[in-house]
């Protein structure tokens, strides 16, 4: 019997049933991870909007010029523009480098990150992940006019901090998740990251328009800095060390889990390496992230060289593809835990579809994107609802970590992002090379790449991908695969 049937006799809706989720202790470790990536993703994003400031606006024509395919498209604005912030002489290919530098140090914390949170926990990781980022956030506009090499130093920095936040969180979710509800409580937690953008795209519009790019910087470090303390005043690594957690709901945790933690205390590399169903998750997540990044990172460029929106519409028209990507990270971790604890749909049929909607819907609407000319409402549908059809893959292969080895989830996962990060490394500096003339033409080329990636990476997902607990998972324990 796999193991996943076995704990569903255990521990079935009976039991969870018992433990209310309003006000329980891991619900609200879901909230406050929730803020706690919805910042994360503000620190890390909030330079793509304030960088089109930031720039000089004819710093090197033949590098990257505005398109004048499509016409002027924007609203009169009573309030005049703050322009006392300080301007750079950086071309296309240094504006690249910038966005690209922030994942050049979190690459290097993943594996690390998810060792470490096995070993001391993730709540001290964590933590202190998102306050280093938000300090150095605070140090961003004198590292700018310090230099540029100063700029990047400082965003890859930036990057060490929060490569180690993921791997942490999944970590603390090995303890703490019970598997009926891991998608419910993921999705809640790692919601955050899209409401972040959602939230930080069109604020740092505003900021930029009626203050100083530099507050974007300054407004959203100080929240972080804040978000750390009541991080640290609440949280623990696990139910059995909470100090306010009810009795029934640390046995109903610890009973889910009793069957799937292993006790020894090495890593098993090599097993782990040679594990075909983590290679599907790298695979699916290197393939994801190179759009979600590109996208990303230069979406606010592609409204304003080419659909030719101002700063201020640019921002809250940006923000519109990842408040669609929140609703449906929301929704969609509700709709997988239904099928698998009412429906009876197993784990792996759960992960597999969830992630062929997630990515073969984006690649789709994000060629069309490109082929629609200068219709502004289509193209920001497209974006829209390719980048919400992304979130399906919460619940698919971006938690399947806990279903094939939870005790080593933060390791794995750590794995797994440190490939993810690549595109966010190479993406923006190829975006920004084929984008020289930002012509249609050139973002046609950048969306259909992306969306090739996308495809190859469901595909190979849902050959390979598995739903069980892996032999080499759980110490001791053996059972027949049907």
């Amino acid at each position: 019997m796999p193991l996943q049937s076995a704990l569903s006799l255990d521990v079935g809706p009976e039991a969870a049933s018992q433990v209310p989720a309003c006000c329980s202790a891991r619900y609200n470790l879901a909230l406050l991870a929730f803020f706690g990536f919805f910042l994360l993703y503000a620190l890390r994003v909030n330079l793509s909007v304030a960088l089109v400031d930031m720039v000089e606006p004819n710093t090197s024509l033949a590098k990257n010029t505005t398109s004048n395919v499509c016409p002027e498209h924007s609203s009169t604005i009573n309030v005049p523009r703050n322009t006392t912030g300080k301007k750079y002489s950086w071309d296309a290919d240094t504006q690249g480098w910038i966005l690209g530098s922030f994942f050049y140090g979190y690459i290097i914390t993943q594996i690390p990150g998810g060792y470490l949170a096995s070993k001391i926990g993730g709540k001290l990781l964590l933590g202190f992940g998102i306050f280093g980022t938000s300090v150095f956030t605070l140090l961003t506009p004198l590292a700018a006019d310090l230099g540029v090499g100063y700029l990047i130093a400082v965003r890859a920095l930036e990057g060490l901090g929060e490569g180690v936040t993921f791997p942490a969180m999944h970590s603390m979710w090995s303890s703490w998740a019970p598997p009926l509800e891991r998608s419910k409580l993921l999705s809640i937690s790692y919601a955050g990251a899209q409401l972040g953008t959602v939230v930080s795209l069109p604020l740092s519009g505003l900021i930029c328009y009626y203050m100083n790019w530099v507050y974007v910087f300054y407004i959203f470090g100080a929240l972080g800095v804040l978000w750390f303390f009541f991080w640290m005043w609440l949280v623990s690594d696990k139910p059995e060390t909470h100090k306010s957690i009810s009795r029934t709901e640390r046995e109903y945790i610890l009973s889910s889990l009793k069957d799937q933690l292993s006790t020894q205390k090495s890593v098993p590399w090599r097993p782990i390496l040679e594990s075909l169903p983590l290679w599907a998750i790298v695979v699916a997540h290197f393939s994801y992230n190179w759009t979600f990044y590109t996208l990303l990172t230069l979406l606010p460029t592609y409204m304003k060289e080419i659909l030719r929106f101002d700063a201020q519409e640019n921002g809250f028209l940006s923000a519109l593809p990842y408040f669609g990507c929140w609703l449906c990270i929301i929704l969609s971790g509700q709709i997988a835990d239904h099928l698998r604890e009412k429906q009876k749909f197993s784990t792996v049929c759960v992960r597999k579809c969830f992630t062929l909607i997630g990515m073969i819907g984006p690649a789709v609407f994000l060629v069309a994107a490109g082929f629609i000319g200068c219709n502004y409402e289509l193209a920001v549908a497209f974006v829209t609802i390719s980048t919400t059809l992304g979130g399906f893959c919460t619940s698919g292969y971006s938690i399947n970590h806990l279903d094939i080895a939870p005790s080593y989830a933060g390791i794995l996962l750590g794995i797994t992002n440190s490939f993810a990060t690549i595109p966010g490394m190479v993406g923006p500096v190829i975006a920004k090379n084929l984008t020289h003339n930002n012509t249609v033409g050139e973002w046609q080329t950048v969306f259909y790449i992306a969306a090739s990636i996308n495809l190859f990476g469901a595909i190979f997902f849902a050959l390979f991908a598995s739903g069980e607990v892996q032999d080499w998972a759980v110490s001791g324990y053996h059972f027949h695969r049907n």
